[in-house]
């Protein structure tokens, strides 16, 4: 009998080509699609610039791979997982003053956790998506580690994963590249070879920021002031859940020079603004940690990534008592409270947490 896979399957051409791979590899497939339906519908508006990946346009792309592969094809409506463990923490976050990452959560508690439960009680043996990152049996532990194309590597998403679920994923594309996936996609004659990637996070439509929080939190936005670094005002924000440290766009103030973002008070509903070497910071400490197999216990030199689109860093990172430090070894741009910070010991994945103010 054929060991059955559950593949995560979102309609792109990523995940599509990860289940064309597992069939030829002999397992038999399953495709199972998340549906966010207050959410995902909305991304599939007519005229939409992104494709959406939780929308009716994925379900309906996944349903066509499914029936191109002959394998059987299942939607599951994540609607209140989504809203549980994603939405609210999202919102909290902002109107906290802090930046949070949506794919983090939605990894941590939706798709290794509720979706993988589910995929093994479908008699699945493993659970299989189409992120960019290899799952490597080392002795007897699970270690995550960078896909082969480092332009489309997703580990820094997957850091909070567990050994008992790292012992129960499968990433069948870590060790193909970007273009090698969409060559075999073609191969394999799937529908949607030539779909564009969606970027976007699946309950913002358009990445629009403000209409999201405007119909999630309106009436708990406020306007402010915007202060320098000495306290003198320097104008009005229209709310801090528009801000991010490091921004530089829509300040709407003249001051012959270019401002960031330097510190967003959440308590006094401040925004701070300086000049660029203002928004650098060298030291900062971590909440949640999470590593992947043992704690660290002294100081280890490390590379770390403070966002997803961040160049790694060198650093050490230490215990303080019952908290961890990170050190870098040079000066960083917008280490933003609320976004992870992520250890790597060269392409492997330690750990990580979520960067304090």
């Amino acid at each position: 009998m054929r060991e059955r896979i559950v593949v995560a399957m979102s309609g792109g051409v990523d995940s599509s080509t990860a289940a064309a791979l597992l069939q030829k590899q002999g397992f038999e497939v399953v495709g199972i699609t998340m549906c966010f339906p207050a959410y995902g519908q909305s991304l599939s508006i007519s005229g939409a610039s992104k494709p959406s990946c939780c929308g009716l346009e994925g379900i309906e792309d996944a349903a066509r791979v499914a029936y191109k592969l002959n394998i059987k094809h299942y939607t599951i409506n994540m609607q209140k997982a989504l809203r549980d463990f994603v939405i609210e923490d999202f919102s909290r976050e902002y109107l906290n003053g802090r930046t949070p990452n949506p794919c983090v959560r939605c990894n941590q508690f939706i798709k290794f956790d509720i979706l993988l439960k589910k995929a093994l009680m479908l008699g699945a043996k493993f659970l299989a998506t189409g992120h960019y990152a290899r799952i490597v049996k080392e002795k007897q532990a699970y270690c995550l580690k960078k896909a082969k194309d480092l332009k489309k590597d997703q580990s820094y998403f997957l850091y909070r994963l567990s050994q008992w679920q790292l012992k129960k994923i499968i990433f069948p594309l870590g060790n193909y590249s970007k273009p090698e996936v969409r060559k075999l996609a073609a191969e394999f004659g799937l529908p949607v070879a030539d779909k564009p990637a969606s970027q976007e996070i699946c309950f913002l439509p358009q990445d629009d920021y403000r209409a999201f929080f405007k119909g999630e939190i309106g009436k708990n936005i406020k306007p402010g002031l915007i202060i320098d670094q000495q306290g003198d005002t320097l104008g009005r924000h229209k709310g801090i859940i528009f801000y991010t440290i490091g921004q530089r766009q829509g300040l709407g103030i003249a001051k012959g020079y270019p401002l960031y973002v330097t510190k967003i008070d959440a308590l006094n509903n401040q925004i701070t603004v300086g000049d660029k070497r203002d928004a650098l910071r060298s030291e900062f400490f971590i909440e949640q940690p999470h590593f992947i197999l043992k704690p660290i216990k002294k100081k280890v030199a490390l590379k770390v990534r403070i966002r997803y689109n961040h160049k790694e860093a060198k650093a050490v990172v230490f215990p303080v008592g019952s908290k961890f430090k990170v050190r870098f070894s040079k000066p960083q741009f917008a280490v933003t409270p609320g976004q992870s910070a992520v250890f790597y010991d060269k392409d492997k994945v330690l750990g990580g947490g979520i960067i304090q103010p």
